[in-house]
């Protein structure tokens, strides 16, 4: 990750900007870092890994962002103090970020991303959400729909167009398991589904989902008790405002969603379902 930032940094120098790297190991404390703020007089900073370099800018008098290192989502929120610090940092920064998330927009309100996950096809119907999702995000700001998917000429130009809607190419697995446990929620909304592996993924991980109201959805689904399924675009909005105020909803929800992948969609039931299939063809 670090070879992708120090290529984003030729990329911006190349544009003009007049870029320093420090290392956070090397600053003792927020003090050193605003001494060479002001020392520097920078015009803006951006902390790699929300901890350890974020809490470094927290009070800074210039404008900062942050993008994720990995460690920060997956191990610093184990730690209740981090977890404070982080927050702190998040409510300040101008925009937040990760290997897969860098460069949407922040308004220092927390983030709550909504995540799609899908082939961009006509079936998967990705864009079935985009203009509610808009209206949705001119009210508030910290909502953010992202779809990753591989790219289609025609997306980017919709997109550029629709407020808090983003397209991200296909990541590594690994990445998408960390972005799926970072957003609030994945979102289907395909005109037809089997057996959506997304959603499953994404029960198992304890994430709430929220699913358009077809019968493969429906399947898997049960209706305000392992995720919540939506009928039209609107409904989506206001099904996912009712998620977000309502914590316990929140728990139950991913409590039993988890119960219910464990109870028949896990992968050693699976593996014993393809091993007793291929011995009853002897």
């Amino acid at each position: 990750f670090l070879l992708e930032f120090l290529n984003s940094l030729d990329h911006l120098e190349a544009a003009g900007h007049v870029c320093f790297l420090k290392d956070s190991f090397s600053c003792e404390s927020s003090l050193v870092v605003s001494k060479l703020i002001s020392s520097e007089n920078f015009d803006a900073a951006l902390a790699i890994h929300l901890y350890k370099a974020g809490r470094l800018l927290q009070g800074s008098r210039i404008p900062f962002g942050v993008i994720f290192g990995g460690t920060d989502i997956n191990e610093d929120t184990k730690c209740e103090e981090k977890v404070r610090v982080m927050e702190a940092v998040l409510n300040e920064a101008r925009f937040i970020g990760n290997a897969l998330l860098t460069g949407i927009p922040h308004d220092g309100n927390s983030l709550c991303y909504f995540l799609l996950i899908c082939g961009l096809r006509r079936v998967k119907d990705p864009l079935y959400l985009a203009d509610a999702f808009a209206e949705w995000h001119r009210e508030d700001p910290s909502v953010q729909l992202i779809i990753i998917g591989p790219a289609v000429s025609f997306f980017p130009s919709f997109i550029s167009r629709a407020d808090g809607v983003h397209l991200l190419k296909e990541i590594p697995q690994e990445d998408l398991h960390a972005a799926v446990k970072k957003c609030f929620a994945v979102v289907n909304s395909s005109i037809s589904e089997g057996m959506s592996a997304a959603l499953l993924e994404a029960m198992d991980l304890n994430v709430p989902v929220l699913a358009r109201n077809i019968p493969g959805n429906a399947a898997i689904i049960t209706h305000q008790e392992t995720g919540l399924l939506y009928s039209n675009p609107e409904e989506f909005v206001q099904l996912s405002k009712s998620l977000i105020s309502d914590p316990c909803l929140q728990r139950k929800i991913v409590a039993r969603a988890k119960e219910y992948v464990t109870k028949h969609h896990s992968w050693e039931h699976e593996r014993n379902a393809y091993q007793n299939f291929v011995l009853s063809l002897h």
